[in-house]
């Protein structure tokens, strides 16, 4: 198995956390939520929960070296087989690609429209999106299927060749862009209103609704529950300090997230727009900002699109890696086949979910009151990415050696901060998780 280097590991593993939750959902979310008060909870849930199961999926993936499913199996002390359907888990990840394909592919197009003219007011911005989605099946077809093979073309080559070397080059790219932006955000009178409405805690919002946002934010921004970091982790050399590196990347996903806010509540107050501008924040209220500054507009729209590319792309190959490694190891397939196959499923899932929203297909694509799209995305967050976190937990509380796991830890870090890891693992995450899981599937309110 070819394997990462530490950089190559920490680069690839903030590329697959960082994503669109990063600089579209966690800004909006904080929006809603009022600001400071819900940045301080969600930076809780990160260093509780996203931080404990994230050095979880490490240690799973660089103590076995191979793929999700026989990492369990490996693993368990009674070496049970039936731990090899924990492999499910892999195929969430292929599923929440099919739909996040779609959404690259509308950001791709919000590149090439920023070089043009950008929607003068709320109601064309929102006009000219939902006729994308509803109406231009082709045009959402063919910034899928470019998508689809940018992400394919990057797997094909590899772990080293393929999945580094991208991480390397778009994970610096982001950080420039987005410094650049931050830089032009910082002189406008704006900026500091931003900084006290992303660090000046205000509690009023804050309810019980706030409190599963954040902890749900902060359980998927890292990749967790899909077989990312464990299959990362099995290309992370034997004695590579995983403790470390699961700390920098919470951090630098975290960095981002709030630079991102910083960024675009700068430009909402700049522009004298609401913060809590909702979901439509990135496609709608954000490209009429960009067109009231003329040309530095279009060069801003595009830059911020093009950040949102590059962090989706690096998400994007994250997660069609860990299906592969099960097909190549598991079935013995070549890369070449896992791909064809893996491409295969999630590019007509994408299909079949773009034109679930569209008029002419939306209503034989709706079941239950939810469109394919909307099934995808609630089984994927909503259902298989907790019950693999929940499941991870209990594994390595219940069936793996807990002295084998406080040897390889304490090769890195103190054994209290063992103790607090596995009394956090064994009990309150999964815990925590669970709570979410029920609250997201309406069996508590």
């Amino acid at each position: 198995m070819n394997k990462f280097s530490r950089l190559g590991f920490i680069f690839a593993a903030a590329g697959s956390a960082v994503g669109l939750g990063n600089i579209w959902k966690f800004p909006y979310i904080t929006g809603e939520y009022g600001g400071g008060a819900f940045v301080i909870v969600y930076l809780l849930c990160i260093v509780f929960i996203g931080l404990v199961v994230f050095i979880a999926e490490s240690y799973l993936g660089q103590t076995s070296e191979a793929n999700v499913s026989s990492t369990f199996v490996k693993l368990s002390k009674s070496k049970n087989s039936n731990w090899k359907y924990s492999g499910f888990m892999v195929f969430g990840g292929l599923i929440i690609l099919s739909f996040y394909s779609v959404v690259l592919g509308w950001i791709l197009n919000y590149i090439f429209i920023s070089f043009a003219s950008l929607p003068e007011s709320s109601e064309l911005a929102g006009s000219y999106f939902n006729s994308l989605v509803s109406e231009k099946i082709e045009l959402q077809i063919f910034f899928h299927t470019i998508i689809a093979l940018i992400t394919i073309f990057i797997v094909l080559r590899g772990v080293k060749e393929g999945i580094e070397k991208i991480n390397l080059i778009l994970m610096p790219l982001l950080g420039i862009i987005l410094f650049g932006l931050l830089i032009y955000a910082v002189n406008l009178d704006s900026f500091s209103k931003s900084v006290e409405f992303m660090f000046s805690a205000n509690w009023n919002k804050i309810d019980e609704n706030a409190l599963l946002a954040a902890l749900g934010q902060a359980f998927f921004t890292l990749s967790l529950g899909i077989g990312t970091i464990i299959t990362y982790a099995a290309s992370l050399p034997k004695n590579e300090n995983f403790i470390k590196s699961s700390l920098y990347v919470a951090i630098v996903d975290t960095i981002i997230a709030i630079i991102a806010g910083l960024i675009i509540f700068a430009f909402l107050f700049e522009a004298g727009a609401e913060s809590s501008a909702g979901p439509g924040l990135v496609f709608i209220s954000l490209p009429v900002i960009f067109q009231q500054w003329g040309v530095l507009g279009n060069i801003i729209a595009i830059a911020f699109f093009t950040a949102l590319l590059f962090a989706g792309i690096t998400s994007a190959v994250s997660m069609i890696e860990p299906p592969l490694m099960l097909f190549i190891e598991r079935f013995n397939m070549t890369r070449k086949k896992a791909v064809v196959i893996c491409g295969s499923i999630f590019y007509s899932l994408g299909i079949i979910a773009l034109l679930s929203m569209s008029n002419s297909f939306k209503d034989s694509l709706t079941f239950f009151g939810k469109n394919a799209f909307d099934w995808m995305d609630f089984l994927t967050s909503s259902i298989s990415m907790p019950i693999a976190a929940i499941m991870t937990c209990i594994f390595l509380g219940y069936f793996v050696d807990k002295n084998k796991m406080r040897d390889k830890f304490t090769q890195h870090a103190p054994k209290i901060v063992f103790d607090i890891w596995y009394f956090l693992v064994k009990y309150l995450v999964p815990f925590a998780i669970a709570i979410l899981l029920l609250n997201k599937i309406g069996v508590i309110k």
